[in-house]
């Protein structure tokens, strides 16, 4: 693998990994759909969980890799509610999975960091 898609490839195997999540284990992702969304919690996550794959896919090939990093630089920022909404709710837990909730809200900068360098990516 050429070093400069590395992180294109890494960044396709956490969407691939986080986008088969929402199928395998679709519920923890229905909590934290924003309830302002029309529809229901779980077509959200399936959809989520599709754009996922998709992006994933668009990563690891490079043809496509630098219109999917730029999606997914704008797809981690779209998601960025659903990240609120379980810091919210998880205002009340103990204070490991109150700490994971609240860290999940900064994470979403490097992750959009790491996409827009995964479309430098030579293709």
């Amino acid at each position: 693998m050429a070093s400069s898609a590395r992180p294109a490839l890494l960044l396709a195997g956490l969407l691939a990994t986080a986008g088969a999540a929402h199928f395998v284990a679709p519920k923890q992702f229905d909590t934290i759909v924003p309830e302002s969304l029309p529809g229901s919690a779980r077509a959200w996550t399936a959809a989520s969980g599709a754009v996922e794959l998709a992006l994933a896919a668009g990563l690891a090939l490079p043809a496509t890799r630098r219109t999917s990093a730029r999606a997914a630089a704008l797809f981690f920022a779209a998601v960025f509610p659903a990240n609120v909404k379980m810091a919210y709710d998880w205002r009340d837990r103990p204070a490991p999975a109150r700490a994971a909730a609240y860290a999940r809200l900064p994470l979403q900068v490097p992750l959009i960091l790491w996409a827009r360098k995964a479309g430098r990516a030579q293709v």
